[in-house]
């Protein structure tokens, strides 16, 4: 479907165990390109890379907490000893959102939501930028945001606050490395069914009723997006054929930001 728009092309996604990130990978794959696994879930992780092998891609599995600087690090540099480049940098990993009102902030939780949200984000886009500053040939980085920098939900200080931030960062990257050739932009996911939204819904939609009631005001679809659709867009912007966009953000939300 997606022809192999990323031949030839190498491709780190962190987060890629499950859900969005997950199908990410699989999707580069498809569309020709070599893979890096990133994630903290070795299990899971190592599970997408058989997956992409059995389907006859390459791919391998680097255990990294984004945010780490000296993790990141590494997981640059694993990728180019093993495929020899980096051309594509999908910076997917995140954490499950904080859960109380400012006014009852917990500041650990805080600091788990923004060291992997926002700061694993810059730690990835500094790592990944200088190699391919390095090897001279441009690149695409897509860094994960979320519909909620523009709909903010209560409870959610931390979350809004790091993915508001993924924003600026992706613009001031672009800003700075369109001299480069490299095109950094982001995309912004609504309401999409993966593991860590079904894990939110236990409690806040426990009929069937209440959960379809939540579809419809999240979504002008009536549906929750599926991880593939989410990566669709990050593969459109990883490849050529936006070779003229850089300092976006795609919104793939069925619309909810214009309620």
């Amino acid at each position: 479907m997606n022809g192999r728009i990323l031949s030839g092309k190498v491709a780190i996604v962190t987060g890629a165990a499950l859900g969005m990130g997950a199908a990410t990978a699989r999707l580069f794959a498809e569309a020709g390109a070599r893979v890096v696994v990133a994630d903290l879930n070795e299990t899971e992780g190592l599970a997408v890379v058989a997956a992409i092998e059995q389907a006859g891609g390459e791919a391998m599995f680097q255990r990294t907490n984004v945010a780490l600087g000296g993790e990141v690090e590494r997981m640059v540099a694993a990728t180019v000893a093993r495929f020899g480049r980096l051309d594509v940098a999908v910076n997917n990993a995140a954490v499950t959102p904080d859960t109380r009102p400012l006014a009852e902030m917990d500041e650990s939780e805080f600091d788990r939501v923004i060291a992997v949200d926002l700061k694993g984000v810059a730690l990835c886009l500094k790592h990944a930028l200088a190699q391919m500053i390095r090897q001279g040939q441009g690149g695409s980085i897509i860094n994960i945001a979320s519909v909620s920098a523009f709909r903010p939900q209560p409870n959610n200080g931390a979350y809004v606050a790091a993915k508001h931030g993924v924003i600026g960062l992706t613009k001031v990257a672009a800003l700075e490395n369109g001299g480069h050739g490299i095109r950094v932009n982001a995309v912004a996911p609504g309401a999409i069914d993966t593991p860590m939204l079904r894990n939110a819904l236990t409690g806040l939609c426990p009929t069937e009723d209440e959960r379809t009631a939540f579809q419809s005001a999240l979504s002008l679809l009536g549906r929750f997006g599926d991880a593939r659709e989410v990566a669709q867009a990050s593969l459109w912007l990883a490849s050529d054929l936006a070779s003229y966009v850089t300092g976006t953000t795609i919104n793939v939300d069925a619309g909810y930001a214009n309620r």
